[in-house]
């Protein structure tokens, strides 16, 4: 059986995905499967026929950040006709659009951050929020372009001026406390990760923290009040389920505990429809904790995939 791993892609997220995407066709490999490597770079075209030579069974889409995780190159394995791992274009393109998500976060009854979209013009002229506060692209993985405008600070105008990720943000409520986040299987939750960023790499879970070799540590399960542990493990599957989501997924969280006793606050971030599958990645851990391997899980993913498989094409 064929597997054509896609990775690479032409977002801020290349490096990343070419990581996933090598450690994925080894493990394919090891697990008895034939794995073309696809490079997805700035021609389409090219792709297109790459992957049409491959003749996969399924492809597994390995890209991350714009185009590769946000409905786009979902749109054209369809229109090939080719059977794809994680997410259709419509889960894709609503998990990757932060606003979008936040409101069905809200119909689904989770919580989410108090928050707005804001245009640069507005964020150059006055704070939209009381400080601390957050900006970030409405679409863009991986923390990429994440600012935290704090008391006392200055960097508000500098951030709108040089803004690279549209003419708009989202803008949100900084919640104090920690990071967690929750790897879901078909509906079915995992565990529930403790992350702390290295202060080497910031106060908070940046894409250095995140790739970066001791760029974080990860405790799992993390050793936060039950009660919210189980409330993530739940929220994780519904935001899984709201979106439309199929295959694997991982949903980020702040958990705010620092008002002392008391469960404290839950706040849903967003979810990740193409979960990383680097050598510091969170699902991959998260599976091997619950006793799936790496191979074992990259077999899952494509066993899911081809389980509704696409039609032929006449």
């Amino acid at each position: 059986m064929t597997v054509a791993v896609l990775h690479g892609g032409i977002s801020s997220e290349r490096s990343v995905s070419l990581s996933s995407g090598n450690a994925i066709a080894k493990a394919l490999r090891e697990v008895g499967y034939h794995v073309v490597p696809v490079d997805a770079g700035p021609d389409l075209v090219t792709t297109i026929h790459a992957l049409r030579d491959a003749k996969p069974d399924v492809v597994f889409n390995a890209l991350h950040g714009p185009l590769g995780e946000d409905g786009a190159i979902q749109g054209v394995l369809e229109w090939l006709g080719l059977t794809y791992t994680h997410c259709d274009i419509r889960a894709s393109a609503l998990a990757m659009d932060k606003e979008a998500s936040r409101r069905i976060f809200a119909a689904a009854g989770l919580p989410i951050a108090q928050g707005m979209v804001v245009d640069m013009a507005q964020l150059a002229e006055a704070h939209p929020l009381p400080t601390p506060y957050v900006v970030k692209p409405i679409a863009e993985g991986s923390s990429v372009g994440v600012e935290i405008v704090r008391p006392g600070s200055n960097k508000r105008a500098s951030i709108a001026a040089n803004w690279a990720f549209g003419t708009h943000a989202l803008v949100e409520e900084f919640i104090p406390g920690r990071e967690l986040t929750v790897g879901v299987l078909g509906e079915r939750a995992l565990t529930v990760t403790d992350i702390v960023a290295a202060s080497k790499t910031g106060d908070f879970y940046d894409f250095d923290a995140k790739y970066s070799a001791g760029g974080s540590t990860h405790h799992l399960p993390a050793d936060i009040h039950p009660e919210i542990f189980q409330q993530a493990l739940a929220y994780a599957e519904v935001a899984h389920r709201a979106l439309g989501c199929r295959g694997a997924t991982r949903t980020d969280f702040r958990y705010d505990d620092t008002q002392g006793d008391g469960p404290g606050r839950l706040t849903i971030l967003e979810v990740n429809t193409q979960p990383g599958m680097t050598p510091t990645s969170l699902l991959p851990e998260q599976a091997a904790y619950c006793g799936i391997s790496y191979p074992a899980l990259c077999d899952w993913i494509v066993q899911e995939a081809l389980a509704r498989k696409a039609p032929a094409r006449r």
